[in-house]
C-alpha cells in the first residue's frame, strides 16, 4: 500500500469514544430544551384557554340575569300599582302546579288574595341561617344565593294563544291574569303581556357547578329548569337601597338584611339597584396549578380552595329602571 492508501484509510475512521459521548450530550441538551419549551408553550396554551373560557362564561351568566333584573317591577300598563284581587286584578288561571312559593305572605307565582303586596323580588342565601329556601329546589349550592324574579315581558302581543304560557291583561287601572289555553279575555283598552316567573340558583353537574333557572309553563308550573351556563361556582346578590329620595342606592346589603317592609318597598326605603357578583370556575382542573387565592364577592370572602381549578369573579351592577320610574 503506497502512501496515499494509508492518508486515505486514516481520514476514513470512524468517531472516537469521547466524540461520541460528547455529541450524544450535546443531543441530550438539544432535546431536554425541545421539550421544555414544548412544555412551557403548552401549559401558556391551557392557561390562556382557561382564562378565556372564565372571562367567556361569565361574560355570559352576567348578560343574561343583567337583562331580566333590569326589567323587575315592569308590569305593562299598570306597572307601579299593586296587584289586589278582588278589587284591580282577576286571577283566571288555575293554580300552578309544582308552585314554587317564596318567603312571604303573598310570595307564589300569582298573585293570592291576602292583605300583602304581591312580591315581585325575593332572594335569600343557601344554608344560611334563619334563611327560608324554596322547597321546589333541590341541591341548591350551600353558601350561594338564590334569587326570585317576576315581570311582564315585552312588547306586548296580540295573539296571547300559545297553550304553555302565562299571559297578563292590563290597563292603567286592571291586570288580568290568564293562560294560552284560555279564552282570551275582554278588557277594554287593554294590552297583553306574556307572564314570567324566574328562580336562578347553582346546582352541580356531577363536580361542575351550573348556573340553573327555573322558568313557568303552564302544563309544568315550576318544573322547568333551564341549565344556562357552566362553571358558575357561586353567586352573591347584594340590594342596593336609596334611604333619602334620590333614586340612587345608599347602601347595599344581603339578603339576610333585608326585611318584610324593605321587599315590599314600604316607607323611605326603595330598592334601586342590585350588585351580582358571580365566581366563575374552569371546567377542568389544571395538574400544574394549584389556586392559592382568595376571593371577594361583596361582602364575602371565599377562602383559598387550593385545589387545581382556576377562578375569577364577575361582576356588575343593575339599575333598576321601573321602581325609579315608579316613584318619580
Amino acid at each position: 500500500m503506497n502512501n496515499i492508501d494509508k492518508s486515505l484509510h486514516r481520514y476514513q475512521s470512524g468517531m472516537s469514544l469521547v466524540e461520541l459521548m460528547v455529541a450524544m450530550l450535546i443531543g441530550l441538551f438539544l432535546t431536554a430544551g425541545v421539550f421544555t419549551m414544548f412544555s412551557m408553550s403548552s401549559s401558556n396554551v391551557t392557561t390562556t384557554s382557561q382564562f378565556n373560557q372564565l372571562q367567556e362564561n361569565g361574560r355570559i351568566a352576567l348578560a343574561i340575569m343583567e337583562r331580566d333584573i333590569s326589567q323587575l317591577g315592569f308590569m305593562g300598563d299598570i306597572t307601579g300599582t299593586d296587584f289586589i284581587v278582588g278589587n284591580n286584578t282577576q286571577v283566571l288561571s288555575a293554580a300552578v302546579p309544582n308552585d314554587c312559593v317564596g318567603d312571604g305572605v303573598n310570595n307564589a307565582t300569582l298573585p293570592q288574595n291576602e292583605p300583602s303586596h304581591f312580591r315581585r323580588l325575593w332572594g335569600y342565601e343557601q344554608g344560611a341561617s334563619g334563611s327560608v329556601p324554596f322547597s321546589c329546589l333541590t341541591d341548591v349550592v350551600d353558601g350561594t344565593d338564590v334569587l326570585q324574579i317576576k315581570r311582564l315581558i315585552g312588547p306586548p302581543t296580540t295573539t296571547p294563544t300559545n297553550a304553555s304560557r302565562h299571559y297578563v291583561a292590563t290597563t292603567a287601572n286592571e291586570a288580568i291574569f290568564f293562560t294560552g289555553n284560555q279564552s282570551t279575555p275582554t278588557l277594554e283598552n287593554g294590552r297583553f303581556w306574556e307572564y314570567q316567573h324566574h328562580i336562578y340558583y347553582i346546582r352541580n353537574d356531577g363536580d361542575i357547578p351550573v348556573l340553573r333557572r327555573r322558568v313557568l309553563s303552564v302544563t309544568n308550573g315550576m318544573k322547568n329548569e333551564e341549565q344556562l351556563v357552566e362553571g358558575i361556582e357561586n353567586m352573591r346578590i347584594l340590594y342596593g337601597f336609596d334611604n333619602d329620595g334620590d333614586s340612587t342606592p345608599d347602601r347595599y346589603v344581603p339578603a339576610s338584611e333585608v326585611t318584610t317592609l324593605m321587599w315590599d318597598n314600604e316607607l323611605f326605603q326603595r330598592l334601586v339597584a342590585v350588585k351580582v357578583f358571580l365566581l366563575v370556575r374552569t371546567i377542568q382542573a389544571d395538574r400544574t396549578y394549584t389556586n392559592e387565592t382568595q376571593y371577594e364577592l361583596g361582602d364575602k370572602t371565599i377562602l383559598a380552595p387550593k385545589d387545581n381549578f382556576r377562578r375569577k369573579v364577575m361582576s356588575t351592577t343593575i339599575m333598576l329602571e321601573n321602581p325609579v320610574l315608579i316613584r318619580s
